[in-house]
């Protein structure tokens, strides 16, 4: 399986889904390959310091992860598209319409219907923001892989 993970400038949270969902599936023994992208990346750009020290906690190197933009990544190639809000979701169904089906928010296809389907946005905050934003993209991959396994 074939994952893809988006937010805007893939050096926040798609970058840290990608390496969470890659251990997590790793540890579990699951064959999925998981990528990132953002709506407005610029090509080469680092993940953002606090993310690579929040990631580095749970045994995951973000140093060597460098920003793609949607339009230079191998989207056609993904089983599913997970957007970290409905605006990057409607985004990415602006430009690859015919992708509909296979693009979600990760909170709608967990079904999590709770107020707020975004993740917030860590960019710019402090170290315990991107830890709190770390630990709520976690809850949801596990609640993904758990889904994986019922189906």
């Amino acid at each position: 399986m074939k994952i893809m993970f988006i937010c805007t400038g893939n050096t926040c949270r798609s970058p840290m889904a990608q390496g969470l969902l890659e251990k997590m599936a790793k540890d579990r023994g699951k064959q999925i390959e998981a990528y990132s992208c953002g709506t407005h990346a610029i090509n080469g750009n680092t993940a953002s310091s606090h993310a690579i020290e929040v990631m580095e906690k749970r045994g995951i190197d973000l140093t060597k992860h460098r920003a793609t933009n949607i339009k230079d990544a191998n989207i056609y190639d993904m089983d599913y598209i997970f957007c970290v809000t409905q605006n990057h979701k409607d985004y990415v169904l602006q430009l690859y319409p015919e992708l509909r089906g296979k693009v979600y928010t990760i909170k709608e296809y967990l079904q999590d219907v709770g107020k707020n389907q975004d993740i917030k946005d860590p960019w710019g905050y402090d170290v315990h923001t991107y830890e709190e934003v770390a630990q709520e993209i976690e809850n949801c991959l596990k609640s993904m892989i758990d889904k994986w396994e019922k189906e």
